[in-house]
């Protein structure tokens, strides 16, 4: 099932999506079931921060990024702030409980990670979500600050990929482990009263119906993808092209024109244009507008596909545009 009515239509491919994401439903229910049967579903508190090297980071790091959030501290003995970072980090593995992993990676040993982040300087800390690479931040930041990143890690990762977390195992804990929610589902009557409203023009309506599916199963991604094509259109719908543009060219320095500009840019078909227009504004602003920037630019990768090797180009570009 695919959303129609859309000028982006030829962008991203939802019936391969909904095919990965049953699969994916599948695997949620296994493991659910392996933890009501006392399985491997549950981890022990020592694998919530973990070694990485280069031979295993497909393994300890991508793959396990399907299941939870992957935080890499990225460090070295003779670094003195990765001497206060780190343990804070791993504190806040244990405490957060399984929301997130944390990765550490000493930079001396695997300068190819180090390289391929583009990477520096050092503590640098970024996440992988579902194999995708997000840039956090670097240096010693305050305990308040890395909260404040974390919490909005778990939350995108909860609502944009379904991640809930690892069950920490009882015996370690002193409680009892709770088997991670299985999806409802099925949602083919939803979806496609989403599609409904798609072709009707009913944008809201379209927006509501994903949000219902993603109330019950945070992770299904034809939701997820046809919520983000939906909100995009929304937004779109009563701009005035010519004036937006207008903006945009006279303003260079305004995030709210620079933003609907590319909003119309994707919705045109301008892919590069879209991320290129957004990663120039990340390296000319800073602070609360940066991150604004940063948001849209996410949700626009949300649009396209992390399959697409246009975002994973932008990606790169906008870890050095961060960095």
């Amino acid at each position: 099932m695919q959303p129609r009515n859309m000028s982006m239509s030829g962008v991203v491919d939802l019936a391969a999506v909904k095919a990965a994401q049953e699969a994916k439903a599948k695997a949620e229910q296994a493991r659910a079931e392996a933890v009501r049967h006392g399985g491997g579903g549950a981890v022990s508190p020592a694998s919530l921060v973990i070694d990485v090297d280069e031979a295993g980071f497909e393994r300890d790091v991508l793959q396990r990024s399907t299941e939870v959030p992957v935080v890499i501290d990225f460090w070295a003995e003779w670094c003195q702030p990765c001497k206060q970072l780190g343990p804070l980090l791993e504190r806040l593995a244990l405490e957060y409980n399984g929301r997130f992993v944390l990765a550490k990676v000493d930079v001396d040993a695997n300068q190819m990670l180090m390289q391929q982040f583009g990477i520096q300087g050092i503590p640098a800390v970024f996440a992988v979500v579902a194999g995708q690479a997000l840039p956090l931040f670097q240096g010693a930041a305050p305990e308040e600050q890395i909260r404040g990143t974390l919490d909005q890690l778990i939350q995108v990762s909860e609502e944009r990929f379904g991640l809930t977390g690892l069950t920490v195992d009882a015996d370690a804990q002193g409680g009892e482990a709770v088997a991670p929610p299985v999806p409802a589902g099925p949602y083919d009557a939803l979806l496609e009263a989403a599609v409904q409203a798609l072709d009707a023009g009913d944008l809201g309506g379209a927006v509501q119906a994903y949000k219902n599916v993603l109330a019950d199963d945070p992770g299904n991604t034809e939701a997820k993808l046809g919520l983000a094509q939906a909100e995009l259109l929304k937004r779109v719908q009563d701009l005035d092209p010519q004036q937006v543009r207008k903006d945009a060219a006279d303003k260079p320095g305004d995030v709210t024109a620079q933003i609907a500009a590319a909003d119309l840019d994707l919705v045109g078909g301008h892919v590069e244009d879209a991320f290129g227009r957004l990663i120039d504004t990340v390296q000319r602003t800073a602070g609360d507008d940066r991150d604004a920037v940063r948001l849209r630019l996410l949700e626009l990768f949300e649009v396209v596909g992390s399959d697409d090797p246009r975002v994973a180009t932008a990606r790169r570009a906008l870890a050095r545009a961060l960095f």
